[in-house]
């Protein structure tokens, strides 16, 4: 896999730690069993968001976490315009950090269900 973010050590670990992808109806189910998605609290149509749960598999969070750290301050020294960094000019660089490790988690488990090769986004000029 080379998805940012996701070294080698990280792979092996979620290898390692995931059971199987296929427990998980979706990424956002396996990003919450990791601890890596916030804590729900909605009512009436009104959807609440809190902070990251830390439920999950911390060794594994750690590791996305500090992967998309390094990917974070790679992205606050350049001037491309990408996803990452418009995300870092509204919030902390460690909340849009989490953010990328929740979307790395994601990523990750379309992957391993699929069995296909990571491909890079086409960079489309605007």
């Amino acid at each position: 896999m080379e998805v940012p973010g996701i070294g080698p050590l990280v792979v092996s670990a979620q290898v390692a730690c995931v059971p199987a992808p296929s427990v998980f109806r979706c990424g956002r189910n396996m990003a919450a069993w990791i601890g890596l998605v916030p804590r729900q609290n909605s009512s009436g149509g009104k959807a609440r968001l809190g902070s990251i749960t830390k439920a999950g598999n911390r060794y594994l969070r750690q590791m996305l976490f500090s992967g998309a750290m390094a990917v974070v301050r790679r992205a606050m020294q350049g001037t491309q315009r990408t996803w990452l960094v418009r995300l870092l000019e509204r919030l902390k660089p460690k909340v849009a950090a989490m953010a990328l490790a929740n979307k790395n988690a994601r990523i990750a488990w379309a992957i391993m269900m699929s069995g296909e090769r990571y491909r890079e986004p086409q960079v489309i000029a605007a």
